[in-house]
């Protein structure tokens, strides 16, 4: 096994980025040199204190000239708004930083021409290379029934869903998104664009790609469930009547026929009319065909006999373990049939 070690920056630490920060300070592989953070409470701490681990020496920063500045192999991109500024990445790449993001854009796509030229014009200048992944779009939503279709002798249909119990798994967007609110209000104005699957296209694209077909349009559908009593969550509480539970679905055609459907079902809970789905949060593929498959991938068991939720953990590591590949791929963008079956370094310590 090689010895070499990458050197990476951690830009930002929410969520996602304090799970991709405690993977590269406890993994053998990586070196930390630098934490940007966008918390003024958290400048000046030390990477470790950041998320319950020993000292590194490495001091969070703000300055994000400081990080441009700085000499690292890759750098894994995880800010937390729901549009990340494309000049940051273009930047980093163009410093000759190699950039992994689980934020986007998700490349190559059609949809978004403009930021796939600045990111390849970036990426020559640099010399550099870049991936966008994450859990949805990303793993669950490619890699995964890309990987499952070699078990099948024919395929008919591919739906891959995302399930979250929002009581059981809190999230600070719950309201932002439209829970607690008139259906009919929603239903007209719906929080999540129609224009959304545009930024998982990349994902439904390398399905159809891995099975030699091209999409010829995809059309979106949305749907609300009522909840039947008041029911409190985390961040508030949903009165009985209004949203308690949201399905979006979004069906890629290809020669007339569906072959990609990805559902996501936000529920508050179980007391909902109607209720979609019941059971604990995941991802499922299922592979309508010869012979019929599905697959759940969920976490382990708490204590209390829980499965939560890991989308955002998951999203950061399935980032971390595709950095040692990325910084040694050719440079552009890097997708993951450019990489293959990706082998992690250094997740096996005793």
């Amino acid at each position: 096994m090689s010895d070499k070690k990458y050197r990476v920056i951690q830009w930002a630490t929410g969520v996602v980025g304090s799970a991709a920060l405690k993977y590269f300070i406890e993994n053998p592989v990586i070196e930390l040199v630098g934490v940007l953070v966008t918390n003024p409470e958290k400048v000046g701490k030390d990477a470790g204190d950041l998320v319950g681990l020993p000292k590194t020496g490495v001091l969070a920063t703000d300055d994000e000239d400081a990080i441009m500045a700085m000499d690292a192999d890759c750098v894994l991109f995880a800010p937390s708004m729901m549009t990340p500024p494309i000049d940051n990445v273009c930047r980093l790449l163009a410093s000759g930083k190699n950039v992994v993001s689980p934020a986007g854009p998700f490349l190559p796509n059609k949809w978004i021409p403009e930021e796939a030229a600045r990111v390849e014009a970036a990426c020559r200048e640099g010399n550099s290379s870049f991936h966008g992944c994450g859990i949805h779009p990303g793993f669950a939503g490619d890699i995964m029934p890309i990987t499952l279709a070699r078990l099948m002798n024919r395929i008919d249909c591919i739906e891959v869903t995302e399930i979250i119990d929002k009581v059981r798994n809190p999230m600070i967007y719950t309201e932002i998104m439209g829970f607690g609110a008139d259906p009919e209000e929603l239903l007209a104005n719906p929080r999540r664009s129609p224009e959304t699957y545009k930024f998982f296209y990349s994902s439904m694209a390398m399905i159809a790609e891995a099975l030699g077909k091209e999409i010829e349009e995809v059309t979106v559908k949305f749907e609300v469930s009522k909840a039947k009593r008041d029911i409190k969550h985390e961040f508030g509480e949903v009165k009985a009547g209004t949203v308690g539970g949201q399905h979006y679905e979004w069906t890629a055609w290809v020669e007339g026929a569906p072959l990609i459907v990805y559902h996501f079902y936000w529920q508050l809970g179980e007391d909902l009319d109607p209720l979609w789905e019941q059971g604990e949060a995941m991802y499922r593929v299922r592979i309508h065909g010869d012979p019929p498959l599905e697959c759940h991938l969920m976490a382990q068991q708490d204590p209390d006999g829980r499965h939560p939720f890991l989308g955002l953990p998951w999203t950061g590591l399935v980032g971390c373990t595709v950095v040692p590949q990325v910084c040694d791929a050719a440079p552009g963008v890097v997708t993951h049939m450019d990489l293959g079956v990706v082998r992690p370094k250094g997740l096996v310590r005793r």
